[in-house]
């Protein structure tokens, strides 16, 4: 028999080229492709993560507005009080000063009526009567400097914030008719306010 000469079978030579090729490439295109779904993964959660903090800084910053704007109607309120206060304080203030003397100069009044009244009672040329004038124009000087002003009623239309009418007479003539035409007790003012009405004849 003759031995047969097998030959050893070389597998190399076997193999598709191509196909080796193919599964060379395969393998690193696997790892590219795992190594980019990895990084998109990590994206996404950095993503989420950002979006997430953004979130709760925005619902801080909200809370904080909140608080923010509560804080600041509060100072608004306070300092309205405070600015109302303060205007009211140095109103009363003010009028304190102005009108500290009101009611002692309102008791000198009277006196000031009889003062007048005696003067036009006496003759002229009587030392006493100039010694009366001359102190009755000191008393009004010193009151005068505390914002005391005679009221000018005599001839002037009739007006309820000024004059108390006592009685009315009939108009001498049709212009008359209204004003004011004899003061039987003459009014004041403190301030450019009203002290003491003006008593008076109408005529109507």
């Amino acid at each position: 028999m003759e031995q047969e000469n097998k030959e050893p079978i070389d597998n190399k030579q076997n193999v598709n080229p191509e196909m080796a090729q193919k599964e060379v490439l395969q393998e690193p295109e696997e790892e590219i492709v795992a190594e980019v779904a990895e990084e998109d993964h990590s994206r996404r959660s950095r993503k989420k993560r950002s979006e997430r903090q953004i979130d709760e800084l925005t619902t801080k910053v909200e809370e904080m507005g909140g608080k923010l704007a509560e804080m600041n109607d509060k100072y608004m309120r306070i300092y309205s009080e405070y600015e109302n206060y303060r205007k009211r304080t140095s109103a009363e203030k003010a009028a304190l000063i102005l009108n500290g003397g009101k009611d002692v100069i309102k008791l000198m009044l009277p006196v000031v009526d009889d003062m007048e009244r005696a003067l036009s009672n006496m003759a002229d040329g009587d030392a006493a009567k100039e010694g009366m004038q001359l102190i009755l124009k000191n008393m009004l000087n010193a009151l005068q400097q505390k914002g005391l002003k005679p009221m000018e009623a005599m001839g002037a239309k009739f007006d309820e914030n000024f004059h108390e009418a006592v009685t009315q007479i009939p108009a001498p003539t049709p212009e008359a008719k209204g004003t004011v035409i004899d003061v039987v007790k003459k009014g004041y003012f403190l301030n450019e306010e009203v002290l003491r009405f003006a008593q008076v004849v109408v005529a109507n």
